[in-house]
Parts: C-alpha cells; structure tokens; sequence
C-alpha cells in the first residue's frame, strides 16, 4: 500500500521535474525526496520516473498513474476538511441518553431552542431508565443522575442535585408522618433500580444512618414510580428535578427535612475528553446553560447540595 507522503513527493516532482526543486519546496533533504520516490515505485512494482543528471521524466507507467496520484490526495484532502468541519461546526446525528423523567421534565423541552441554534444537528433522544453502554450502544453523550461505577469513562458535572424524601399528602394522612429515618421500616415505599437499591441514606449534621427499607412497589421507570407516589402509593425518594413541582403545588409533601440524603450531581459521560466532535460540547454546553439558569430561578434546587 503506497504511503500518501510518497504520493505527495511524486505528484510534486511530476510539476516541478527535478528532485532538488520537489526537496527545495517541501523542505526535505535531497536523499529523503529520492528514498520516498523509490519506496512509491517498489510499492507499485513500476518504474514512475526516467531519472537523468540534470531533469527526470515520467514513463508512460507514470504518466498514467499520475491523474490518480492526484484523485487520492485530492480525496483525502476533501476527507480531512470534511472531519474538520464536523470537529469545529456541530452537525450530523447526536445521541442522548438519559431516565425518561429527566427527559421528559428536562432535555425534551428545551430541544426546540437547541435545534433551531444549531440548524445541521439531528437529535436521537434515548429515553430509558436502563444505563445503556456509551461504548457499545454508540452513545455520544449519557445524561446521569446516579453514583458512576469506575470506569474509562469520562464526566463532567452539569448541575446540582439534591434527593428528597416525598409522599402524597393522602398518604401521610392515611399512613402519617415519620418522625426518623427509622421509622421508614414500617412504611409504604417506592424503590428503583434492578437490583433494587433498598438501603437508604441520610445524614443529619456530622450523623450518618442508613436504613434497610421493605417495598410494595419496585419500579425500573422512574416516571412510574413517580406517578405512583403521587397517586398515594407510599414514600419516594427523589431527585429534586424530578418533585421540585409537586412539592411547590402540594401534590407531594418532603419528609424528614431535617435529615439530607446524599447528593449526587447530574453528570454528562462520554467515551472520550480527546477530539470531541462540536455537536457533543454543543449539546453538553447548552443543558449545563440551561439547568444554571433553573438553579439561578429555583434555589432549593442546590440548597442541601454544597
């Protein structure tokens, strides 16, 4: 397989007929322009150039191999501005990843502002409470709102979080109210994830206690198990992004106020901090943006989180 560097030499010597002419232009020694030019030919197994003391011609191998020489390097140059202009402009198809609340409550509403901003984008909105593998299921960019296991991967951190403890009001007046985290073992709750993440969390000042929770319902959408606790289902615990709503309207009362559960920031993961094309720091650039100004309007979101 010729090397393009070799194809360069000769395309350059097939303008300017000489070798130290093509080592002049290109700013390489004499010896290097006449080794590239041999290795090209012993590649081909033809003889490209009639070499003389003074001047070279091209054999009729190379007179016909010429206007392809030129077709390649043409095709690569038009190949590495077409990349550049994906790494510098943000187009082509982006795909996101996050929970179906966070999408819905989030990311989809803001889609309209990001697309007419970027006209040459297209979005593939990957809705799922199941973490999907960046790598393998050719992800461009995870939206998480959970502890990240160790990994390759790489985040960075978009926005505060914070988790809350929520029921509807129907069911504190059915059930009442717990007065510690303790108390949590004889309640209602809703738990997510698969496994089912049932050990619970909370600190209060420099204590720390965890409580083993017994469930009625386990869910693995978000969005569900949401909608559950509002229907009265029992306790919830929450990303504040998911319940900020409700609990300002009342449809969903905090318990244990007093008592913080740990936070954990929203993060943007991607495969690689290195040559990330434009429509990634786009996007990530944007939602961070965006979310700020949420913060910036609605305090509560970041006040048990710093």
């Amino acid at each position: 397989m010729p090397h393009l560097e070799d194809l360069a030499v000769f395309v350059r010597l097939a303008d300017a007929s000489s070798l130290s002419e093509v080592a002049r232009l290109e700013g390489m020694a004499l010896a290097v322009v006449s080794k590239r030019l041999a290795r090209l030919e012993a590649d081909l197994q033809v003889r490209l150039v009639n070499r003389s003391s003074r001047r070279i011609s091209l054999t009729d191998d190379g007179l016909e191999f010429l206007p392809r020489a030129r077709d390649i390097l043409n095709k690569m140059e038009e190949a590495q501005a077409a990349l550049h202009t994906r790494s510098t402009a943000a187009a082509g198809v982006l795909r996101v990843t996050a929970t179906i609340a966070f999408s819905i409550g989030q990311i989809a509403p803001r889609l309209g502002r990001f697309l007419q901003a970027n006209p040459d984008l297209r979005i593939q909105l990957l809705s799922t409470d199941r973490m999907l593998d960046i790598v393998q299921d050719n992800v461009d960019v995870a939206i998480r709102q959970a502890k990240l296991p160790d990994s390759d991967l790489v985040s960075r951190t978009i926005a505060p979080d914070r988790r809350v403890l929520v029921a509807s009001p129907e069911y504190v007046a059915r059930r009442g109210n717990p007065r510690v985290p303790q108390d949590l073992a004889d309640h209602d709750c809703i738990v997510l994830g698969d496994p089912p993440v049932t050990l619970w969390r909370f600190q209060r000042g420099s204590r720390k206690i965890g409580v083993e929770v017994g469930w009625t319902l386990l869910a693995n959408d978000g969005a569900a198990a949401h909608a559950a606790c509002l229907g009265g289902a029992g306790i919830a615990l929450k990303s504040i992004w998911d319940s900020r709503e409700d609990l300002a309207t009342g449809r969903l009362v905090e318990l244990l106020p007093g008592w913080v559960p740990p936070a954990i920031p929203i993060q943007a993961v991607f495969a690689s901090r290195h040559h990330q094309p434009a429509r990634i720091r786009a996007f990530v650039d944007f939602l961070q943006d965006e979310l700020r100004r949420e913060v910036m309007r609605y305090p509560e979101i970041e006040s048990a989180y710093t």
